[in-house]
């Protein structure tokens, strides 16, 4: 197969989870076959390569996936953003809107250095609203967003119109 044809194949739709009417799309297998791991993060990296990146920030839990084993192959740092309260030191904050409500995301403020050349890397782009808050933690710390990489993007969503400012590249598309 050429592409990406054999990464959208391997993904496989869990109806009804983690609530009725979301079919969740599963990247275990992906993450389950060296083969498919490898050119997942081959291709990112490929896409980014020469975008002089300082650092990546990933969004917990299966960005931090794919965006160590992005870091470890760009050479660049990787900073974890996670869910309020689990950072141990200062932290700055972003909220997002829920279907009912919202919730925050949180970096560390010494996490990325004022111009720091940053690569957002997550597993999913659906709605827009965690990017959203990611690019406003990363801005919040002086980092400049120098790219923005996902494996899948739900088009229906139009997450990427939430965010068209930014320059965002995705490997599969429903």
């Amino acid at each position: 197969m050429n592409g990406t044809e054999d990464l959208k194949k391997a993904i496989r739709d869990i109806p009804e989870f983690p609530k009725k009417g979301i079919i969740f799309k599963d990247i275990t297998p992906i993450l389950q076959d060296p083969g498919l791991f490898k050119k997942t993060v081959d291709l990112l990296c490929g896409h980014f390569k020469d975008k002089n990146i300082g650092v990546v920030a990933s969004v917990e839990s299966r960005g931090f996936i794919f965006g160590t084993a992005i870091a470890y192959r760009l050479g660049a740092g990787f900073v974890p953003v996670r869910k309020k309260g689990k950072l141990p030191y200062k932290t700055y904050s972003a909220t997002y809107a829920l279907e009912y409500g919202e919730d925050a995301l949180e970096i560390h403020r010494d996490a990325i250095k004022k111009g720091d050349r940053v690569l957002i890397i997550d597993d999913l782009l659906a709605t827009g609203g965690t990017l959203s808050a990611v690019i406003d933690l990363v801005k919040k710390t002086g980092g400049e967003v120098a790219g923005i990489g996902f494996l899948i993007e739900l088009t229906f969503l139009n997450g990427r119109e939430k965010n068209k400012d930014h320059e965002i590249f995705s490997l599969v598309k429903f």
